[in-house]
């Protein structure tokens, strides 16, 4: 029940009731209202402000989880960054100095990116510099994976040319040791046999039975393979490439053909005593870019340094040779 109020009429000396209009009730009621409303939003904008809503506390969960990923991605291209540098460091100072290859220079492992800016679409975000920060960092290290890729490819391509090499340069005796009886002449100026002069000996003389095997002493193709029997006899020369033939002479027999593919060790023929010969031996020649040079330089792979000081007495020793 509504309270009636009253006040004391001064003039009149009595109480009178007061008589509240309907305007001023609807204004005290929104007043009510306003204030009540007022307090209401106050109190829930409070305690938004202090307490977390559930699905803020949800989304702060994700938050602090992406940032514990984000942070551990960023760990993870910093140590595939270091990897990558320790790579690229053996490569240039020791993979590609082994196969004399020049480095690639760090204005090429390193460059930018030119052209318009790639990362655009991560901006206008409250975290668009870090994002821009991370999309460039793998982008490089991309980019530099993608450059060392194709420098090992050029590293295994120069390791197997070089392979190759290897086993095409002349580096074994043409006789084995077992079958040899001695270096009856080596590399220089010899007494020449039948005219008793002095004459340039442009290989190696060494003696051993007739029929004895002769032996490849290098990977390549036969260029000659000739029986005609004047000069060197029967002979055959060895095109190893990368500039390297060899010349087996004064053969009994040849054991190969023109055109023929040959290992290093292949039999290719028998020691004999044809064409300008004075007795059994294999005539040896080593030609480099067309130069023939001495032979004993080439006899690494098969002796120990014992036999290869022992070898290098008998060939340079001044006397008559064979041929």
């Amino acid at each position: 029940m509504a309270r009636i109020k009253y006040k004391y009429n001064t003039k009149s000396l009595e109480y009178e009731r007061v008589e509240v209009s309907f305007k001023e009730r609807l204004l005290r009621f929104i007043s009510y209202i306003v204030v009540g409303l007022s307090f209401a939003a106050i109190s829930v904008l409070i305690t938004y402000q202090i307490i977390d809503s559930p699905k803020e506390k949800q989304m702060k969960r994700e938050m602090d989880n992406m940032q514990l990923q984000y942070d551990d991605f960023n760990n993870k291209l910093e140590l595939i960054s270091k990897v990558l540098d320790d790579v690229q460091q053996r490569d240039d100072n020791i993979y590609r100095v082994i196969f004399e290859a020049d480095p690639i220079p760090s204005s090429i492992r390193k460059a930018g990116f030119g052209g318009v800016n790639r990362y655009k679409k991560y901006e206008g975000y409250d975290n668009s510099e870090m994002i821009e920060q991370t999309a460039q960092k793998l982008d490089i290290i991309q980019k530099e994976l993608y450059i060392q890729s194709k420098s090992l490819d050029e590293v295994f391509q120069m390791a197997k040319n070089k392979a190759e090499m290897l086993s095409s340069i002349p580096a074994i005796q043409p006789i084995s040791n077992k079958d040899l009886k001695k270096i009856a002449s080596g590399f220089g100026y010899r007494i020449h046999p039948i005219y008793k002069t002095g004459k340039m000996h442009t290989g190696i003389d060494f003696t051993a039975s007739q029929g004895t095997e002769i032996y490849a002493t290098g990977d390549g193709s036969v260029s000659t393979a000739d029986a005609a029997g004047t000069g060197y006899g029967r002979h055959v020369i060895i095109d190893h490439g990368y500039g390297y033939q060899t010349l087996y002479g004064h053969m009994s027999r040849i054991n190969v053909h023109k055109g023929q593919k040959v290992k290093r060790g292949d039999l290719i023929g028998y020691v004999g005593n044809t064409g300008s010969s004075t007795g059994p031996h294999l005539h040896y020649e080593v030609i480099k870019d067309g130069e023939k040079i001495n032979p004993v330089n080439y006899f690494y792979n098969d002796l120990s340094p014992e036999e290869y000081d022992r070898m290098l007495e008998m060939s340079s020793s001044s006397n008559q040779s064979f041929d």
